[in-house]
């Protein structure tokens, strides 16, 4: 049978990436840190993925084991010999920490065979795999990265599915129907179930980033100034589901001018994608979507970059100007991110964290806009 290793699982791992290599045949090797979750990987050596929907079609998902990186690297670094495959969805900042081990496999991969390894990381992150490429190059020798030319491939990628926070420890997944998983490459590569290969994924990774992430973020820092609980009952309140019209509006004009997107084309993916977070049986929460609020507020996320391209292009950007104040008001006391801004926003104002953490200048446009809605949401 194929092999496949893929580091992350989670919620995410299991319910998209991993199910869909064990729906192509493949035996999947779970890396993570978590010893309880991997022992129950080990011990169940199944799962089920059942679809958020009316009528909740289930998957089993089998052929799978785990491996827990801090304690059994020389089975990790084994299990990436035997592979196809090498896929990660466990989040952009620790891409730099599982680096080194993702090194060392490379290396006495590369010394023992010349199987072609094809290395994915399946992030929310424009470029995610070149970030995991530089760090993993940081940690080989010259020799080493001379021979990993037609031997190791590394291809970005774009995902798409909503997985949201599940209620107890079940293995068991609930996901979204609908889902995306867009790879960029020119290579012929081993087929999986679900993938859709690219020769350029811009296009695809920024209107998916500038139109779900950023959609999805929008209602749930509105529905959590409102005090609403879930993302369905967030796009209920007929004002908020304006403005996250309006917001994708925006992403949607420069996505148009960029890229040279059919305007009435994408304004029908933007339509979908709303039905999509309507869906009532993911119960999705608003905390869970707007958690690390550092993160989305980063230079090259889901907020600030199309605000910042939008200007550029010398596009309106006020509606995302008003994303980005909800997002700094976002106050949940269990997000160790949310009480960090606040922190900040108590010791030195929201020009500070838009500059320390948005990369936005203090008298920037943008800055003065978004400081503009800022002050109207907070009444």
């Amino acid at each position: 049978m194929k092999q496949t290793v893929h580091l992350g699982a989670g919620n995410i791992g299991r319910g998209f990436i991993g199910a869909l290599f064990s729906q192509s045949d493949y035996h999947v090797t779970f890396v993570d840190i978590n010893e309880q979750l991997i022992n129950k990987i080990n011990d169940e050596k199944s799962y089920q993925v059942t679809l958020a929907a009316e009528k909740k079609e289930t998957i089993t998902v089998d052929n799978v084991t785990g491996l827990n990186n801090l304690t059994q690297e020389q089975d990790v670094i084994e299990a990436i010999q035997q592979s196809a495959y090498l896929t990660t969805a466990i989040g952009p900042n620790i891409l730099p920490k599982i680096a080194p081990l993702m090194a060392r496999a490379i290396s006495k991969r590369v010394r023992s065979t010349d199987e072609k390894l094809y290395v994915i990381a399946c992030e929310n992150q424009i470029g995610a795999t070149d970030m995991l490429k530089k760090h993993i190059l940081d940690h080989l020798d010259e020799e080493t990265k001379a021979s990993l030319e037609e031997r190791v491939y590394f291809f970005n990628s774009a995902v798409d599915r909503i997985v949201p926070i599940q209620e107890d420890d079940s293995l068991d997944v609930l996901v979204e129907p609908y889902y995306e998983w867009v790879v960029e490459t020119k290579e012929s590569i081993p087929p999986v179930k679900g993938m859709k290969m690219v020769e350029d994924l811009d296009p695809f990774i920024e209107r998916k980033l500038f139109t779900v992430n950023t959609g999805h973020a929008v209602i749930a820092y509105l529905g959590y100034l409102k005090g609403k609980s879930t993302i369905d009952q967030t796009l209920a309140d007929e004002e908020i589901a304006e403005q996250v019209k309006e917001t994708l509006k925006e992403t949607g004009a420069y996505l148009v001018k960029q890229y040279g997107l059919d305007k009435e084309e994408h304004e029908r993916y933007i339509t979908k994608n709303i039905e999509r977070f309507k869906n009532p049986y993911l119960n999705d929460s608003v905390t869970r979507v707007g958690r690390a609020p550092i993160r989305k507020l980063g230079p090259e996320d889901r907020l600030i970059r199309p605000t910042t391209e939008s200007q550029k292009a010398g596009l309106p950007y006020s509606n995302l100007a008003k994303a980005i104040a909800a997002a700094l008001l976002f106050d949940d006391p269990e997000d160790e991110q949310a009480v960090e801004i606040q922190d900040m926003l108590k010791k030195n104002g929201p020009r500070h964290v838009l500059k320390k953490v948005s990369g936005l200048g203090e008298d920037s446009d943008i800055t003065k806009e978004v400081i503009k809605q800022y002050e109207g949401l907070k009444g």
